[in-house]
């Protein structure tokens, strides 16, 4: 695969089965070099996008002063209007676009008909665990995995702090139940941190460590399948405290890919009562803000720094840590979700709901079921369609 700053290729598929980090991949590609083409958009599409959304988002992006207004007055246009916009502001433009997380080679097909093939110039890379979308898109990159020193780098940077010498353990009697924990990993980025992240809550001793290690099975040594890593992850998800569960299991109400606002999540959690009253003089605001960094220190969740002020103002759930909450939040009934995907049978007694599908089929389910045991409810722009539902809410 040829390198996206040469003039010659311009479609990067890259193919990962999730965890090895092509999202950050794309995204390091796509702030080195956005400065070389008139304008640029990072989207992400999920599996179930709202394309009319998406081709604002992008529109958005690449000209934000012609469309400043567009989040408060969208365009009314439908989606071939919108790709017809796209492909007229696009003609003469030498232009940059990532299309991150597409699953369905339908959606891209859609996409691809909204980015000209123009003579200015143009790049766009699309990242996907689905192999026949990426093999759609052109020649395939796929990602490799880590090397061991590579791995060492990251598993012991993130428990003991920088660390360049792999070759010398930070801690000798630790050494050989790392060895066997990272070959679990098997070079996976994702099961990487999130068993670092188990490790330095722990007590740095071989026993504590080895009960992590004998704790999550075969790990992704035999099988890289996505049950193995869900297993990592769920073994890092129990070993939270009761409390923290309950706040991360709440953000199964957001959308995949959806940037939460850390202040607006915190209060949503206050007005949950999930937090109690403040110890030691705290305010319920600054107990919230210690529980959100301590989902973000145990990589629970993704924080997204202000441009501005360098500080955490958002934060984002990796897509296979959000399946795994949406399931435990479906079996426990903590949140029903109606997302465009196929739900199972739902409970009859709604405590939390949220809206992220416009699907008609779910408006009719929605209609059909109790709300009056419900004490939220949370419409996306996706599904605003479905309000006239809530009435009974």
């Amino acid at each position: 695969m040829e390198c996206p700053c040469s003039e010659q290729a311009r479609w990067f598929p890259l193919l990962d089965s999730g965890g090895l980090g092509k999202t950050t991949l794309a995204n390091v590609v796509y702030e080195k070099i956005r400065s070389l083409f008139d304008c640029c958009a990072f989207v992400s599409v999920s599996q179930t996008p709202d394309l009319k959304k998406l081709f604002m988002d992008i529109i958005y992006q690449l000209d934000k002063e012609k469309y400043k207004d567009l989040n408060e007055k969208p365009l009314d246009l439908d989606e071939v209007q919108l790709i017809n916009e796209l492909r007229e502001f696009l003609q003469q433009k030498r232009y940059f676009i990532v299309m991150d997380d597409i699953w369905d080679i339908s959606i891209w097909k859609m996409i691809k008909c909204a980015l000209p093939d123009n003579d200015v110039g143009y790049k766009i890379i699309t990242t996907t665990r689905i192999s026949e979308v990426a093999e759609k898109a052109g020649g395939v990159y796929k990602l490799k995995h880590l090397s061991l020193n590579n791995s060492r780098r990251l598993l012991y940077g993130r428990i003991f702090g920088n660390c360049e010498d792999t070759e010398k353990y930070p801690d000798e009697e630790l050494a050989e139940v790392s060895e066997r924990i990272l070959k679990k990993c098997a070079g996976v980025p994702l099961a990487i941190i999130t068993m670092a992240s188990l490790l330095a809550c722990k007590a740095r001793n071989k026993m504590e460590w080895y009960k992590v290690y004998n704790s999550v099975g075969t790990g992704l040594e035999n099988s890289l399948d996505v049950k193995n890593m869900r297993k990592i992850l769920s073994f890092s998800y129990y070993d939270l405290p009761p409390h923290l569960r309950t706040y991360l299991l709440y953000l199964s109400v957001f959308p995949e890919d959806y940037k939460i606002e850390k202040d607006r999540l915190i209060w949503m959690w206050v007005a949950e009562g999930f937090i109690q009253c403040g110890k030691q003089g705290r305010s319920l605001f600054e107990l919230g803000e210690s529980y959100f960094n301590d989902l973000v220190n145990r990589n629970m969740i993704q924080p997204i720094y202000d441009m501005y002020t360098d500080m955490v103002s958002e934060c984002r759930v990796h897509d296979m840590v959000l399946d795994l909450i949406c399931s435990l939040s479906s079996e426990e009934n903590f949140v029903t979700i109606l997302n465009g995907r196929d739900q199972g049978s739902l409970s009859y007694t709604i405590r939390r709901l949220s809206l992220q599908n416009g699907n008609e089929d779910h408006a009719m389910t929605s209609a059909t079921r109790s709300l009056q045991q419900a004490r939220t409810a949370l419409v996306f722009p996706s599904a605003t369609d479905l309000v006239p539902v809530l009435r009974s809410f």
